[in-house]
């Protein structure tokens, strides 16, 4: 059901998730929660966007590369447990973002994931979130995301 909905409003079909860039699982399980590790915006298999928002990156393709990295960490998630119809909730987003210095607009950009989120799940999907302005992300991507879900068990 939910992938479904991914495919109409994206336009595609969710990606398998991404392989770790280091010594690390994309997602852990521990008893009904999945906790992703940061997903960056990648869409067939190289970065939507590089650099620092408010310089090389644009408030508007932020946004964007936020709903992918959240379309990334739900890859993450399905790996794990097999299908996104197990997901009872999104509880938290920690939305990162690469931020040129002087640039305060970090909920904006995090609101592309957040907004997607809800748009896909519903009610299911509102989350609490935190959106952190950062000096440098790995690869000078513009965003990076963490997630936690519940899901049924």
């Amino acid at each position: 059901m939910y992938e479904e909905k991914i495919k109409e409003i994206l336009g595609y079909d969710l990606p398998e998730a991404a392989k770790p860039l280091a010594a690390y699982v994309p997602a852990q399980k521990f008893g009904n929660l999945v906790f992703t590790s940061g997903q960056l915006p990648t869409k067939d298999g190289k970065l939507f966007a590089v650099g620092k928002v408010g310089k090389e990156v644009s408030e508007e393709t932020a946004f964007e590369s936020a709903k992918i990295s959240a379309v990334n960490c739900l890859s993450a998630i399905k790996s794990i447990v097999g299908s996104l119809d197990k997901i009872d909730q999104i509880i938290k987003l920690v939305v990162f973002v690469n931020s040129e210095t002087g640039f305060t607009a970090q909920p904006k950009v995090a609101n592309g994931a957040s907004e997607f989120l809800v748009n896909v799940f519903g009610d299911k999907g509102k989350h609490a979130r935190s959106a952190v302005g950062v000096s440098e992300l790995p690869l000078d991507a513009p965003v990076e995301i963490e997630m936690i879900v519940k899901i049924n068990e």
